[in-house]
């Protein structure tokens, strides 16, 4: 008996330690995000450059991430989603200390190249791992804890390199920030985090051939897109927006905008649940999002005190939090055998597009002072982001189904 209730208890532990380590690289990529961004004051002052020059560097990184997602899909499924993701951290890790070590603004493009590559990494490993390795039964909530461990990175992001600043000075910020990236790369492998690759769902020993590239995972490359338009351009502009517009105090705007990311953060837990709870993850994410965009649509119109102002965008925050994970089930449930990698990587450009195209879009919006049309905006790309996703859930396998095919808990 001893035995018998031993070996799910190893599964079950080994999964745990997995689900831990990779939400942890996770954490790594959300923060790593933030680092150059919290520094830009240190920056500007050193290499004597304006923030046009200092965006810039953003640019390159949205650009060169956005170019590689992709491809490294395919090669975390062609050797290997483990080797891919421990490169990522140490790439991502040595970029930043390279910076420190060496300050100048060619190092500072280098380092944002660098970093770039490094994020195109750790989506498609990431879900890769996850997908083969996770209890099929509670993929959802494994899928929200990993997204939750993104959002926490980039929400302690700035107190870490505030406090690294005043501990070290800017130089040491960033060679402690990449030293971050390169622990964690040496931690993965000590705590014996699995691989997953197209070779794991070998047919008469080959790898599956089966093309990636379908009508929904198209589809879901625009949902990605779309998603990423409708919040980023709130995330970016809406305290401004929420100033200029509607004569709302810096101090309630900044109440406002906080209530939405933490609701967020919420909602992503709570989308887990809901997650393994249904095989219709396009309606639910529809549903979530078609109230959204009626929320964010009374703020456009309508000029709420603080107090309704700061619940408005709260719920709209822990409504785009609960998606979160049925959008990442989505793109799992398209994904051939053996492919989860190359989905991941490809859907992913989506947010990479949107990341180049909102700066833009919603900067024109300001410089043209309509500040009430980047809540309208964004309100319109939420619309077609309940199309999209009604359109990607055909209901035709649902989540408890593995890839090949095989239930594994009804």
């Amino acid at each position: 008996m001893v035995d018998i209730l031993a070996a799910p208890r190893r599964k079950t532990d080994a999964s745990l330690r997995t689900l831990l380590a990779i939400s942890t690289a996770h954490w790594v990529s959300h923060f790593h995000l933030m680092v150059l961004p919290m520094l830009f004051p240190f920056l500007k002052e050193q290499l004597g450059v304006g923030y046009i020059e200092l965006g810039f560097a953003l640019t390159v990184f949205a650009v060169v991430s956005g170019l590689t997602q992709a491809p490294t899909g395919y090669l975390a499924d062609r050797i290997g989603a483990r080797k891919i993701l421990l490169a990522g951290l140490t790439l991502g890790g040595a970029a930043l200390i390279m910076l420190g070590l060496h300050l100048s603004y060619a190092s500072l493009i280098a380092s944002a190249v660098l970093l770039g590559l490094a994020n195109s990494v750790y989506h498609p490993a990431d879900y890769a791992i996850l997908s083969a390795h996770m209890d099929e039964a509670r993929m959802g909530r494994a899928f929200s804890i990993h997204t939750f461990a993104g959002f926490l990175g980039g929400a302690v992001a700035p107190a870490i390199v505030a406090a690294l600043v005043a501990m070290t000075g800017g130089h040491g910020a960033l060679i402690v920030s990449g030293a971050i990236g390169i622990a964690v790369a040496l931690l993965l492998p000590a705590v014996g985090i699995p691989d997953a690759s197209s070779a794991d769902h070998a047919v008469d020993g080959a790898p599956s051939r089966q093309s990636v590239i379908t009508p929904t995972i198209l589809l879901l490359t625009a949902f990605f897109m779309l998603l990423g338009l409708s919040t980023s351009g709130i995330g970016n502009f809406g305290v401004v927006a929420l100033m200029s517009g509607y004569a709302i105090s810096f101090s309630a705007a900044n109440v406002a905008l906080t209530a939405l990311l933490g609701f967020s953060a919420v909602g992503v837990l709570a989308g887990g649940f809901l997650a393994d709870r249904t095989h219709r993850h396009g309606q639910l994410a529809a549903a979530c999002f078609a109230l959204n965009a009626g929320i964010v649509l009374v703020i456009a119109v309508v000029n709420l005190p603080p107090v309704l102002l700061t619940m408005a965008m709260a719920t709209a925050g822990f409504l785009g939090g609960v998606i979160a994970p049925s959008r990442d089930m989505l793109v799992r449930d398209a994904a051939p055998p053996g492919a989860a990698g190359r989905a991941f990587g490809i859907v992913s450009t989506g947010f990479n597009f949107s990341g180049i195209i909102s700066p833009l879009l919603f900067g024109w919006i300001m410089d043209h002072e309509v500040p009430y049309l980047v809540f309208g905006v964004s309100a319109m790309f939420m619309a077609f982001t309940v199309a999209l996703a009604l359109i990607t859930d055909d209901g035709s396998r649902p989540s408890a189904e593995k890839s090949d095919g095989r239930v594994l808990h009804p």
